[in-house]
């Protein structure tokens, strides 16, 4: 087995919670809780979970766009949790990311080609402001948009073709791999199809691997070779794409699986309706995280965290009774 083009092994990352006259540290949130997973060079990993699971802290601190607070991470045979500043942006020209929000991810005081092009001036990619701007073109055309959007201002274009200019910014210094943090969440339907559809012809274009975080699980199916799901920080399932959807082994997995939509509407779902809310990350439930919800919960969950079984080629399962 080769090794993986990015390896995560017990991420973790905490978050003071500031109280008091001094504003001490009085308490952490668990944003992520000791999070493993793996990816292959030109594989799509998919990340659900509910929102506030800890999928795009998982994300920003691959990148080190966050610090992790503890873990390791490994990217192309490299520990990036060691490596220097100047080492780091090295390394960040391999790894990009397109945010969720197309609004706010673009200064809107630049214009697209200073947007595009700023990656390549800090990578010093493009010797001189005809190659850049010749690059630039390029880029725009490759994401489906016209050489003279280059002089506009993102204030001039819809959320779709803004989503287009942050996938053109990440793909500027030829990454290998790009997490996508809900690139699609902020879009109308039909706009989702077409940047998911441009993202996958990307992929087989320039052979790059993608971390697809989302909430919207049939969005994944679509895009992704893996699924790995999340709840309260914690892996709690990884699967192959079609194994997942056909047959979730994780209580979780199958209330998520059962929230999905069918299309036609001859078929029904037994739907799964989970009580309570999600738990405070600041004060977790002891063992299981998910047993205060979990409906197939006994007393050894609430005292004993289930550990990421294998299951079976590729599927893994963090449940004391899944077989």
């Amino acid at each position: 087995m080769t090794e993986p083009l990015l390896r995560v092994k017990n991420l973790v990352k905490h978050f003071p919670v500031k109280g008091g006259v001094f504003s001490r540290t009085v308490d952490k949130v668990h944003a992520v809780d000791g999070v493993s997973l793996h990816i292959a060079a030109g594989e799509t990993l998919g990340l659900v979970g509910e929102s506030g699971c800890g999928k795009s802290t998982t994300g920003r601190c691959i990148l080190r766009l966050i610090e992790p607070t503890s873990g390791e991470l490994w990217f192309d045979g490299r520990d990036v949790t060691v490596v220097d500043k100047a080492q780091l942006r090295a390394l960040t020209r391999d790894m990009q990311i397109i945010f969720q929000d197309p609004y706010a991810s673009l200064n809107p005081r630049m214009t697209v080609g200073a947007i595009i092009g700023e990656a390549m001036v800090i990578h010093g990619l493009e010797k001189g402001a005809k190659a850049q701007e010749a690059r630039t073109v390029e880029l725009l055309r490759t994401v489906g948009l016209h050489p003279e959007h280059i002089r506009r201002f993102p204030h001039e274009f819809s959320g779709g073709q803004r989503q287009r200019i942050g996938i053109a910014r990440a793909l500027a210094v030829n990454p290998k791999l790009i997490i996508c943090d809900e690139p699609v969440s902020a879009l109308d339907v039909s706009i989702q199809a077409q940047v998911i559809n441009l993202l996958e012809d990307l992929q087989e274009q320039f052979n790059l691997t993608y971390l697809f975080i989302a909430h919207d699980l049939s969005v994944v199916e679509h895009i992704s070779q893996r699924v790995a799901v999340m709840y309260l920080g914690r892996i709690v399932e990884v699967a192959p794409s079609r194994d997942l959807y056909t047959s979730p082994k994780h209580p979780y997995t199958e209330a998520l699986l059962s929230a999905v939509p069918i299309p036609d509407p001859t078929l029904k779902r037994r739907r799964i309706v989970l009580q309570g809310d999600v738990p405070n990350p600041i004060r977790p439930p002891s063992g299981c995280h998910f047993h205060p919800r979990c409906p197939r919960a006994e007393d050894r969950c609430k005292v004993e965290a289930p550990l990421l079984r294998d299951l079976g080629p590729g599927r893994l399962a963090a449940c004391h009774f899944s077989v």
